[in-house]
């Protein structure tokens, strides 16, 4: 059997068609249910409060055993994907997931389902990152942005349908019931996700050349249906070590720089602005009602945006698509805490909901996974997300005290600085990997370029 597959350019000249199409079924139906769950706590806490079960102390660490739990199994994650593999790690924290949430169904106490959520924390964070990366491994370059965009619709759509489904099953079957749905959503997809296949970029890139070969003549045959494909293109490709050091030295140091700042802008953004909504709103003087009325409006920018993001990544290209909507979000942040009109006050929120949820999409689902090569994605992806998880942490104290200081637009002011620096960061260090095969961008180093510019 021929060993050299060349497993990266035959992906890539693949017609896009059942085969794609069912890998994003199986990765994106995943995903919601983890989407899903990182919006569960915002329709449960409130119940479990009112009802006695639990306190605020005690919901405050629901929430921070969530993030430790999503940051350290980023971490891990990104490890044992590289080492065995992304269908293995992938099917390991979904069955992790489904198990910890129909344990949380059933806790007797707080206790018990703030430590069940930590288990949840620790699958929900791996799936975020192996999911991403796995359909990077798979979609041609020519329409990576756009489905890799999509994957994060899926994900997103969790925020409206957990409130939606929240109104219609805790008043009849109590909080319980959202766990129960929750885990065997996930039981299900991981059922069903036994034929996903491995990724053949990474059986090639750890040696295992003839199992590559063989999965690559089988998705070959499936993808074509019968009829002859283009050939693969035979360009040189670039060795990269897969040692954990080599994430510290040029190419992949200013990736690193560059992923680290946008996950950590991000993720501020997220449970730093757009969760806090609620809280905002009803300090402002607006009933329980209202205010969680407001939200639900603009949660619907989550998937509209999360699609721009989507449709766009291809034919803008990254970069300008990241710097264009980081512009946009401070713009309409400078704006947002001077509204106080009730009805201008929801739609200039959904407009800035919507340019944040195409950072989500750009960032969280296409770009970063991007940067790194196959031998370290994983693992370079797992590091970085652990550094923006870790910054929900200290965000809640941050946004407290900023708020009690200066309102809202205290807070906006930390997410517009955070925007500023991402700008810069993405535009001086980040490449741009537009219709460009992953293989093709590993040895990339945009920073001396930039630095002699600068001189």
């Amino acid at each position: 059997m021929v060993t050299s597959v060349n497993a990266g350019s035959r992906l890539d000249r693949l017609p896009l068609g059942p085969f794609h199409r069912r890998i994003m079924m199986l990765i994106g139906i995943g995903m919601f249910f983890d989407g899903f769950d990182i919006y569960l706590a915002g329709t449960v806490l409130g119940v479990t409060l009112k009802t006695g079960f639990s306190t605020l102390p005690q919901n405050a660490l629901f929430i921070s055993a969530t993030f430790v739990g999503m940051m350290l199994g980023s971490f891990a994650t990104g490890f044992l994907g590289d080492r065995y593999g992304r269908r293995f790690t992938y099917q390991f924290n979904l069955l992790l997931f489904g198990i910890a949430s129909l344990a949380a169904a059933f806790a007797p106490d707080m206790a018990v389902l703030i430590a069940c959520r930590f288990v949840m924390g620790f699958g929900l964070g791996a799936e975020n990152v192996v999911g991403y990366a796995t359909m990077t491994e798979f979609v041609p370059a020519r329409s990576r942005g756009k489905w890799l965009g999509f994957t994060t619709v899926c994900v997103v759509t969790g925020l409206p349908v957990s409130l939606l489904l929240a109104s219609l099953v805790v008043p009849h079957f109590g909080w319980r019931a959202m766990f129960v749905l929750g885990g065997i959503g996930a039981l299900i997809v991981w059922y069903l996700r036994k034929a996903l296949p491995e990724s053949p970029r990474w059986l090639e890139a750890v040696g295992r050349s003839e199992e590559a070969e063989a999965l690559m003549q089988s998705i070959e045959r499936e993808a074509a249906q019968g009829k002859p494909l283009p050939a693969p293109s035979t360009g040189p490709t670039v060795a990269v070590s897969g040692e954990l050091a080599s994430l510290f030295t040029a190419p992949l140091l200013s990736r690193m720089i560059v992923g680290s700042v946008c996950l950590i802008t991000i993720n501020t953004l997220l449970y730093g602005f757009v969760t806090w909504l609620p809280v905002f709103f009803i300090k402002q003087g607006l009933s329980v009602a209202t205010s969680f009325g407001y939200s639900l409006l603009m949660a619907l920018g989550a998937p509209v945006g999360s699609a721009i993001g989507a449709l766009t990544a291809d034919s803008w290209g990254r970069k300008p698509t990241i710097i264009g909507a980081s512009i946009v979000s401070v713009a309409l942040g400078m704006i947002y805490p001077l509204i106080s009109d009730p009805v201008w006050l929801p739609i200039t929120g959904f407009a800035l909901t919507v340019p944040i949820y195409v950072l989500v999409a750009l960032l969280f689902g296409i770009y970063i996974p991007e940067l790194f090569p196959t031998e370290v994605r994983l693992r370079a992806s797992g590091i970085v997300n652990t550094l923006g998880r870790g910054a929900t942490i200290v965000t809640p104290f941050l946004v407290v005290m900023l708020f009690e200081a200066r309102g809202v637009a205290g807070v906006m002011s930390l997410m517009i600085g955070l925007l500023v620096v991402q700008i810069i960061t993405v535009w001086a260090l980040g490449i741009e990997p537009r219709h460009r095969s992953l293989e093709e961008l590993k040895g990339e180093d945009v920073a001396p370029a930039v630095l002699k510019q600068v001189t």
